[in-house]
């Protein structure tokens, strides 16, 4: 009997050594709901990313810890892989080390700018046609233009990640791509008008290597209530942006938060090579609820400027699910492709009301 109570208290001792220098965690997201855009029909949608994810780590000793995480993304609303164009771990497939030199990372996920800003927008970067993320956040910009036809374009892969320790509130986080040819589809040069369509641009063959290495770096900064971020990036297509922001907790309910973006196009396009934005935004929670509000402009050069107003309302069922209804009006350029024939006109504006409803699951 003494024996079996050693054995067993050896076996607890060891299991809580083990659990402590070595762990996994599965984690995700499941989000759908009904959304009308003008013009359309009403569908099943999503706010946000919907996500199964695996992340983990082992204490290697002396302050030294191996990590992983890989993220799966999918449609919720038929159970796909997202897109179907995807890779499988579309959200992120990275491997690293962390210690007091930071956190190095190898593989595919966001690049340094696409999540820093995150925290810049006040749907914190979900892809709903409510927020601004996929589009005036970045001022029109694509980190990833020569991955393949439907990919996602806010992350590097064949990528090295670097996030340094915090000093005084102060980080410094890097990404840093190889220069590989990602299977992208040829572009074929065109020289066009304003009218007609003013994104005249270079040529770019198929499968084609960048030029030099795409890279991205930020500098965040988190005092008390203050919060600030500065951020470059230029990708495999020399598109270069720099993006300033920053956001202020008037009050722990109410947090105010703005950004300004300029992306330069020059190096592909022949025309209408700059992009600017910028975005004011509000989160303000109220009892079991949030209210998000901003309202944003992009003016790229020579077409209309996309005026964009959104309010977002989620209220929280428990601590990981909530339900949540989106409205949003955004002008934007008359301009369409029908069978690949061009209608409209980019210096007159369109406008699309989109309305949206749902429910948001974290597990």
């Amino acid at each position: 009997m003494k024996k079996s109570l050693v054995a067993l208290a050896l076996f607890g001792a060891f299991a809580a050594t083990a659990q402590a220098q070595s762990s996994v965690q599965i984690y995700g997201t499941i989000d759908a709901g009904l959304g009308k855009t003008t013009g359309s029909t009403t569908a099943v949608t999503k706010r946000d990313n919907n996500k199964l994810g695996f992340k983990g780590t082992e204490d290697l000793g002396n302050g030294l810890k191996a990590i992983f995480q890989l993220e799966i993304r999918y449609e919720s609303d038929t159970g796909t892989l997202e897109n179907n164009a995807r890779p499988l771990f579309q959200g992120q497939s990275r491997v690293g080390l962390q210690g007091d030199f930071g956190t190095v990372r190898l593989g595919r996920g966001l690049t340094a700018f696409q999540e820093t800003s995150t925290a810049f927008e006040p749907w914190s970067g979900m892809p709903t046609r409510a927020g601004f993320q996929t589009d005036i956040t970045v001022a029109g910009y694509t980190s990833d233009p020569l991955s393949p036809a439907g990919n996602s374009q806010n992350r590097f892969s064949n990528a090295v990640f670097y996030n340094s320790p915090v000093f005084s509130g102060f980080q410094f986080n890097a990404t840093v791509a190889a220069k590989e040819a990602n299977s992208n589809a040829a572009v074929a040069a065109t020289v066009r008008n304003a009218i007609s369509n003013p994104n005249g641009n270079f040529a770019v063959a198929g499968n084609v290597a960048p030029a030099s290495n795409p890279y991205s770096m930020s500098l965040t900064y988190n005092y008390g209530q203050f919060a600030a971020m500065g951020a470059y990036e230029r990708n495999g297509l020399q598109a270069k942006l720099w993006s300033v922001a920053a956001s202020f907790n008037v009050a722990p309910e109410l947090k105010l938060m703005a950004s300004y973006q300029h992306q330069d196009d020059g190096n592909f396009k022949i025309v209408n090579t700059d992009t600017k934005a910028w975005l004011l935004g509000m989160n303000y929670d109220v009892g079991p609820g949030k209210i998000r509000a901003g309202y944003g402009q992009k003016t790229p050069d020579g077409v209309v400027k996309t005026k964009q107003a959104s309010l977002g309302y989620d209220y929280n069922l428990s601590k990981r699910t909530y339900v949540y209804a989106d409205i949003s009006n955004k002008k934007l350029a008359d301009y369409s492709a029908v069978g690949g024939v061009y209608t409209g006109n980019y210096n007159v504006s369109r406008t699309d009301n989109y309305i949206g409803i749902g429910l948001h699951h974290n597990f």
